[in-house]
């Protein structure tokens, strides 16, 4: 049965008088909290929700009239949107939903490259035929001087260093160098590699740097034995033997050739291998007509150097261009104390800003589909994209246009390298006095900061028919930052609350992990927006619910839901993001009767009925839909639900004011009755599981109360009440036939 009543929301009530737990509407550009604020000061001070983040369920309310709403976070679509018992069960969804919009914003096909293989064809000594160096001219190939010692040992070092260099990015990946080899060795590289990742991604490296530039036909050139000629490899070869998902990077002059004969050989469907035209990405240096750098102020390999040292190179790179230029000695950059992995340092925290402004560049400018593929499928993939953005910024001042399959618009101009220049000067500028005292304090940058405030004036004014706010890849990253994580969230709140096109847009950017991930923490002040968050991403995408189940999420919600510090409205989307996992799922199902959910819930019930004052009619709507959809099609829970004496907890809810309230408890209850015609059908649980007489009693009580409520003045009710005692009509007439029978 389809989760959903199309039924409008319940806000009058709520909305004519402002509680004592309101938070309030007006703004303060400076009321931002770290995470370690007691949860009633952020209650009382939480000044970042301002009116924008109020739901359109009390938008209806007070568009009439002038009182404000007791909500900050409640869902703007009617998650309830779905027409009950069309055609009764047969068009009814019977599992998580796989198609239309909710489908676009997943990765298709999580990706992992799991073998790296390195080609290096530097023949050090011996320039190539073709190539006509200036002096002085680039020299360093992975940060060493090849010609700082002996020539064998220089290529062993630069092959080492190559290594390290992608073993940063992707640890887990097997990496394997071939040193100015020849065409046989390449083929026995490619073919273990090959055998070795099996279905996952092979990166192909390759560095042509002592070799003639690629033929006309796209070859490249290695070397004969005694390395006394060279020999050409068709790029139709080394398709063949590395197959599909694969990643090339030709660091070459004229490395463009490449790629053209490549695409011409999968455009004319001549690839040895079916589908590589589907996964097959290739970097190249330049283009077809293009040479390398050979300014001294580059190194040799700028393009490897970018790929796979960016922070290094982008800030050699930067100095040599900012006022710093001076006063800094660039030897200290290769001193930047910290890991790239700790944001808390200096190295880590550029490697955050890089990440964001690489992020965000990509995103604004790249068909969604394509930076979901480049970006969010494959870990090295994301990172070697990230990185060739910088090299494209970097060799076309030194007027080289690095080149990609599927090919990327020009970035190199994007605005956001100017933030990215200011962040890493004033990153830059504490340098020298962390290289001199390892104990001085590190200031971060004000990046994320600047760019959470810019963010914020979007929501002030941004809407669906503008141009999408460009920070989002950053906000995403800042929910990485304890610091920030807060305020992080009630924007992505206040966005999502804007309609189902910005959950939407935020799944696509990649949120849907670190929400998930989130999940986890036992932070209490971030409780009431993660639950706001996911019932936005619930509301639009119910397949979400197999990731909660999986990753325990759902337990997160159950606590929420018995919390006695959360106020009922809050209460209530817990029991919507429930109600959704356990719709039409039956591992849900199982996972939430294990954590207790029918006793929680059952709970709250009996103190609402036990309570004369007034109670919250949203919580009791969902708290009842919950039970309806966790015992749906599941005799267990029907016994249990049975057995917990669920008819008289439920039966007062028929008298509630509110027509969503009775027919949520008319559902309830009629998902009950099939228990006993489901137990003599199967055979199963009935006499087991439930005394006859108490099952009997049940199902008279159950009864009763539909019948009490069938000539009710709503239609909503009325409607459910039918369905409730189809199923009896049908237990009777298979009674019947069992009597005369």
């Amino acid at each position: 049965m389809a989760l959903g009543d199309l039924m409008t929301s319940r806000f009058s009530q709520l909305s004519l008088a402002v509680s004592s737990h309101v938070i309030d509407g007006n703004v303060s550009s400076g009321g931002y909290h770290e995470d370690d604020v007691a949860y009633a000061d952020l209650m009382s001070q939480r000044s970042d929700l301002d009116a924008a983040s109020t739901s359109s369920y009390a938008n209806a309310v007070t568009s009439t009239a002038t009182v404000p709403t007791t909500m900050a976070y409640l869902p703007q679509t009617v998650v309830l949107c779905e027409l009950r018992h069309a055609a009764f069960e047969a068009s009814t969804p019977t599992g998580p939903s796989d198609s239309g919009l909710v489908s676009k914003w997943r990765p298709k096909d999580r990706m992992k490259t799991g073998c790296v293989a390195l080609v290096l064809c530097l023949n050090i000594s011996v320039d190539p035929p073709d190539v006509i160096k200036i002096s002085p001219c680039a020299r360093m190939e992975c940060w060493t001087d090849p010609f700082s010692m002996a020539p064998q040992k220089a290529l062993e070092t630069i092959g080492k260093n190559l290594r390290d260099q992608y073993e940063r990015w992707q640890p887990k990946a097997r990496s394997k160098v071939e040193l100015d080899p020849t065409v046989d060795e390449v083929k026995k590289l490619c073919n273990t590699c090959r055998r070795y990742a099996k279905s996952e991604r092979v990166l192909f490296h390759y560095n042509g740097h002592g070799v003639p530039k690629p033929t006309a036909n796209g070859e490249i050139w290695l070397f004969n034995k005694s390395y006394t000629q060279y020999i050409p490899l068709p790029i139709s070869d080394l398709d063949s033997w590395l197959k599909t998902p694969s990643i090339y990077v030709f660091d070459c002059s004229a490395a463009g050739m490449v790629v053209n004969a490549f695409i011409e050989l999968l455009d004319c469907g001549t690839s040895n291998y079916p589908g590589s035209s589907r996964d097959c990405i290739l970097l190249a240096a330049c283009e077809a007509h293009e040479t390398l750098p050979q300014s001294a102020e580059f190194p040799a390999d700028v393009f490897t150097s970018c790929l796979t040292t960016p922070i290094k190179m982008a800030l050699r790179w930067f100095c040599t261009r900012s006022l710093l230029h001076e006063s800094l000695d660039s030897s200290l950059i290769d001193k930047i104390p910290g890991r790239q992995n700790d944001r808390k340092t200096l190295l880590g925290e550029l490697n955050w800003i890089f990440t964001a402004v690489t992020d965000t560049i990509a995103w604004n400018v790249l068909p969604h589909d394509l930076f979901r593929r480049l970006f969010r499928q494959d870990l090295l993939v994301a990172s070697l994209f990230r990185n060739f953005l910088l090299a494209e910024r970097i060799m076309r001042s030194a007027n080289c246009s690095p080149i990609s399959y599927p090919m990327l618009p020009p970035t190199h101009q994007h605005h956001m390298w100017d933030a990215w220049d200011m962040a890493a000067e004033i990153c830059l500028s504490q340098l020298p006095s962390l290289v001199e005292d390892p104990n001085a304090e590190f200031q971060p940058s004000s990046f994320f900061t600047e760019q959470l405030i810019a963010f914020e004036v979007w929501l002030d004014h941004g809407s669906e028919h503008k141009k999408p706010p460009e920070q989002l890849p950053i906000v995403l990253q800042v929910l990485l930052s304890q610091c920030h994580r807060f305020r992080a969230l009630v924007l992505l709140g206040r966005f999502l609350d804007m309609g189902p096109w910005a959950v939407d847009l935020a799944l696509s950017v990649g949120i849907f992990p670190y929400v998930l991930k989130l999940l986890q923490t036992t932070t209490p002040e971030l409780r009431q927006i993660l639950v706001f968050i996911w019932t936005k991403i619930l509301a639009l995408d119910k397949s979400c619910q197999v990731d909660l189940v999986k990753d325990g999420g759902h337990v997160y919600f159950i606590r929420f839901l018995n919390s006695a510090e959360a106020y009922p409205e809050q209460r209530a989307m817990a029991a919507f993001v429930l109600a959704v996992i356990v719709d039409g799922h039956r591992r849900g199902q199982e996972a939430c009767i294990e954590a207790g959910l029918i006793q929680v819930c059952l709970k709250q019930l009996h103190g609402f009925t036990q309570n004369e004052a007034q109670t919250e009619p949203l919580l009791l709507q969902w708290l009842c839909l919950c039970l309806g959809k966790l015992w749906e099609d599941y005799t267990e829970a029907q016994t249990i639900g049975l057995q917990a004496d669920v008819p008289a907890i439920c039966a007062p809810l028929h008298s509630e004011p509110q027509p969503e309230v009775r027919a949520s408890a008319v559902y309830a209850l009629a998902t009950l009755l099939d228990v006993g015609f489901d137990s003599f059908r199967d055979g199963i649980g009935g006499d087991e599981e439930c005394d006859d007489v108490e099952k009997n009693r049940a199902e008279i009580i159950i009864i009763k109360s539909l019948l009490n409520v069938v000539s009710d003045g709503s239609p909503l009710v009325r409607a459910e009440v039918a369905v409730g005692m189809w199923w009896l009509c049908s237990f009777i007439f298979h009674m019947s036939g069992l009597v005369i029978a």
